[in-house]
């Protein structure tokens, strides 16, 4: 009898570990969370995206409360996503991912919150970064053009500092609408990333795309939104700064004359200025930038965005050697 109480104990021992190693078999074949809650969303898991440097993502995350709170992140910029207005498109969130045209090829991981009520859940996405290949400019220009001295420097500082503070808070609202347009036509003359030498010296890549066109053609925003800032700086010129909403900003340099105001409401098509070569320039053409989420992407790829509107302008002009200056360094 003795003996028989004995062995129980060691009895239901192998038992215990009969059922731990089961466990871990099943979970090894079949890859179940068989403890909710208790392991994180595998990177990648919710599926893959891939693009070049300086362009822009369409990313869709599925859902169908239209109240709901989504946020990403992507190294360290945050993304905002909005209900999916398009229609014939399945319920769902969408999210304009840039990316900078320095940031670094490679898979990186978008993460993505979805707030809907008391209810939250996570997905995660990976990004294939491609790198692209931007071109070379060389350019000549007055001396006083390139190297400043400390007046001019620290002027420069204290206009960056002027555009930080002025775009450090994002608008909560998706403030543009359909289908984006070109701000002005003719050629392009400086290109998106091109890393140019000035007078021998290496400088930041271009932010941006130049357009040459006549001294005084108007300049239409882009899309809808809200002029955040007017300017008149060392390197950029007369410019405009226009907020689109979640983290989308416009910017139109080397103006004449600027049509708005700080705090005005403009829709695609207005007038913001006019075509002049203020600032660091050579000649007249406008600078149009885009900042989305803190990336610098490339303002053309605007206009292949899939979301329908009012009618896109025609295809750029064919690109030209630079010969109307060098436009804006990175703000």
């Amino acid at each position: 009898m003795n003996a028989i109480v004995r062995a129980e104990p060691q009895r239901s021992v192998s038992l215990e570990r009969m059922i731990l190693v089961v466990i871990i078999l099943l979970s090894s074949i079949f890859p179940v969370d068989l403890f909710p809650g208790s392991l994180p969303t595998p990177q990648g898991a919710d599926g893959q995206y891939s693009g070049k440097q300086g362009q822009i993502i369409v990313v869709k995350v599925p859902g169908d409360d239209p109240q709901a709170d989504v946020q990403g992140k992507f190294l360290g910029r945050t993304v905002a996503f909005f209900a999916d207005p398009r229609p014939g498109e399945a319920p769902g969130y969408v999210g304009l991912l840039g990316l900078d045209l320095q940031d670094e090829p490679g898979t990186h991981e978008l993460a993505v919150d979805i707030k809907s009520g008391e209810q939250a859940r996570h997905a995660s996405y990976n990004i294939l970064v491609v790198k692209e290949r931007f071109r070379v400019e060389h350019l000549k220009l007055p001396k006083d053009k390139v190297d400043l001295d400390e007046k001019a420097v620290a002027r420069w500082k204290s206009e960056q500092e002027q555009v930080k503070t002025a775009l450090a808070t994002d608008s909560r609202m998706k403030l543009w609408q359909g289908t984006f347009i070109e701000p002005v036509g003719g050629k392009r003359t400086g290109i998106f990333g091109s890393v140019r030498i000035m007078n021998g010296q290496p400088r930041n890549p271009h932010n941006g795309e130049d357009i040459g066109a006549p001294l005084g053609t108007d300049v239409v925003s882009t899309n809808d939104g809200i002029v955040r800032l007017t300017v008149d700086h060392i390197f950029s010129g007369k410019g405009v700064f226009v907020d689109h909403g979640l983290g989308f900003y416009s910017m139109y340099f080397h103006l004449s004359e600027v049509s708005v105001k700080d705090g005005d409401l403009v829709k695609a098509g207005q007038v913001v200025g006019k075509v002049g070569a203020t600032g660091r320039a050579t000649g007249p053409h406008l600078h149009w930038g885009v900042k989305l989420n803190g990336a610098r992407v490339n303002p053309y790829a605007l206009l292949d965005l899939p979301f329908k509107g009012a009618v896109q302008s025609a295809t750029p002009a064919p690109v030209a050697e630079p010969t109307s200056g060098a436009g804006s360094p990175a703000q």
